[in-house]
């Protein structure tokens, strides 16, 4: 299993990073993110801190770590700027909160998200068919996830995403232990949704597909350092 979605005590997540990388090994995962709740203020704090997690603890700890922020309530015309400075940052991952339904998420989130090149788009909520196309066009990923609540809207998300070709991947956006659900259950939820086994296979494949893209983006960095 690979989850893109998890949050530390860096911003309203129960674990510290090494702790919640330890459980995540031990629940079955084999790569995670830490993509904890940011905007203007915190996310210098944020990547500083997870960026030297990743870097010195991801020998030891039998997962593969990535380093990200999931920006969040952040005003949509600034969302595309500071999607451009999470990666000047370090950010090897970004993701944005999404109009889901159960929060009073700024309406034109989704799209500023999608024009603005983040790798994913959580729990989008209602997102419209004209994004869930763009989103297909911009290579950017729809979340079907586990987290209550955000989970409401999975079949509206799985629907527009397969009439327009949009990427479909499966997050926790896990905040404590109890969240780091295991295989059967993701599946369970993915099937919930309405996904064919073909199109479950396909949603955790794509999570693979983006750490390569991820993995292959750091090197073409390290070497034009070189």
């Amino acid at each position: 299993m690979i989850d893109l979605h998890m949050h530390t005590v860096y911003s309203d997540g129960e674990l510290i990073p090494a702790e919640l990388a330890r459980r995540a090994r031990t629940a079955g995962y084999q790569a995670m993110a830490f993509t904890d709740h940011a905007d203007h203020s915190n996310i210098e704090h944020i990547l500083k801190s997870l960026l030297k997690i990743v870097n010195e603890y991801s020998l030891y700890q039998e997962i593969e770590l990535l380093a990200g922020v999931e920006l969040t309530h952040v005003p949509p015309p600034l969302i595309p700027d500071l999607v451009k400075k999470a990666r000047d940052l370090g950010a090897q991952i970004v993701l944005v909160h999404g109009e889901t339904i159960v929060e009073p998420v700024a309406t034109g989130t989704n799209h500023a998200a999608i024009m603005g090149g983040v790798d994913i788009l959580a729990h989008p909520g209602l997102i419209t068919a004209q994004d869930a196309a763009l989103a297909a066009q911009k290579n950017v990923c729809l979340e079907i996830t586990t987290r209550k609540g955000h989970s409401l809207t999975n079949g509206h998300v799985l629907n527009l995403a397969r009439e327009h070709g949009a990427r479909l991947l499966i997050n926790n956006d896990a905040h404590a232990p109890e969240d780091l659900v295991g295989k059967d259950f993701r599946r369970n939820v993915a099937i919930g949704a309405g996904m064919s086994v073909s199109e479950y296979v396909q949603a955790e494949q794509n999570s693979v597909d983006v750490i390569a893209g991820i993995r292959a983006g750091l090197q073409r960095s390290e070497f034009s350092r070189k």
